[in-house]
């Protein structure tokens, strides 16, 4: 590992510890005591934690765990190990902001200035989360599995556990609660877009580079997608081959780390896709075939 790799895994890593305690923050200091619920394995332990008064940083890890496990074994070792790095750094930072040493802390007890600001923050702190290449909630790292393996987006599966949680809590608690959690669940999925340059949406990814095969390889074997590659040429640069891939959110980050390797030379444009229409292919086997190149766009 080089130094300007080194650095850019470290700045990984603070990126993913502040965004692990603005999250927490946003939490312990905001929303629960104006009893709004966040969406995913984080809401259930908010709720379990309202109604037994167990600490919400204990049960943050204990529900999340089992989660990670069984969706990040399918998933790339990094992703695995920043979750966990920010799960924990998030836990921990739950207890100390729930402890006796921030008891006098009080933001707001206004519920519509509780669910707005508490939204934005922790949409930020979720958002930089993401785009260190980790992720906060175990939901989402089986939303992933499931995505790769039935035609529905990460979105969609982690929109279906969110709306069980909130008809929970609206039972439990009561319907204002339920509807303001889901008010909050808008704000932060909106400030995620913002800080993750589009989360609910598809990215489509354009590279252009000289070592189209090898990338289209690589891309394959992290992320188990194909690629369409095209012939191009640069007005200077001669040859080139062009890459274009549709993948989602959580997958961004991965991409990026292709292409900055050091032994690649390449190019990447990233642009909101509104609507995949037809079916977008996504294979499992190991390894993958050779990829030919083609003059014009295959169907993969």
């Amino acid at each position: 590992m080089n130094r300007d790799t080194a650095k850019r895994q470290i700045l990984h890593y603070l990126v993913l510890i502040l965004g692990s305690l603005t999250a927490a923050f946003s939490l312990e200091k905001i929303l629960l005591p104006a009893t709004i619920m966040d969406g995913g394995m984080v809401g259930i332990a908010m709720i379990i934690s309202r109604l037994t008064g167990l600490p919400l940083g204990i049960l943050t890890i204990l529900l999340n765990l089992p989660m990670v496990w069984i969706g990040g074994r399918r998933l790339e070792k990094s992703f695995f190990i920043r979750t966990l790095t920010a799960m924990g750094t998030f836990s921990l930072a739950l207890s100390l902001f729930g402890s006796q040493a921030f008891s006098g802390l009080t933001i707001t007890e206004d519920k519509l200035l509780a669910t707005v600001f508490g939204g934005l923050l922790l949409g930020f702190g979720v958002g930089l989360v993401l785009l260190a290449g980790g992720c906060l909630d175990g939901t989402e790292a089986v939303a992933i599995l499931i995505s790769k393996r039935m035609n529905v987006s990460v979105g969609q599966v982690v929109l279906f556990f969110n709306v069980l949680i909130y008809l929970a809590a609206g039972i439990l608690f009561d319907l204002d609660s339920a509807l303001y959690s889901m008010l909050t669940y808008i704000i932060v999925s909106r400030v995620e877009d913002f800080v993750n340059t589009g989360m609910q949406q598809g990215k489509a990814v354009m590279i252009i580079t000289d070592q189209g095969e090898q990338i289209a390889q690589d891309i394959y074997d992290s992320l188990g997608r194909t690629v369409t590659l095209i012939e191009g040429s640069g007005l200077i640069s001669g040859e080139k081959i062009v890459l274009y891939c549709v993948i989602t959110r959580i997958e961004l980050s991965t991409m990026r780390k292709i292409i900055e390797k050091d032994d690649y030379s390449a190019f990447m444009s990233v642009s909101d896709v509104s609507e995949i229409v037809g079916k977008h292919i996504k294979s499992h086997a190991r390894p993958a075939p050779p990829l030919p190149l083609a003059d014009e766009a295959n169907t993969d």
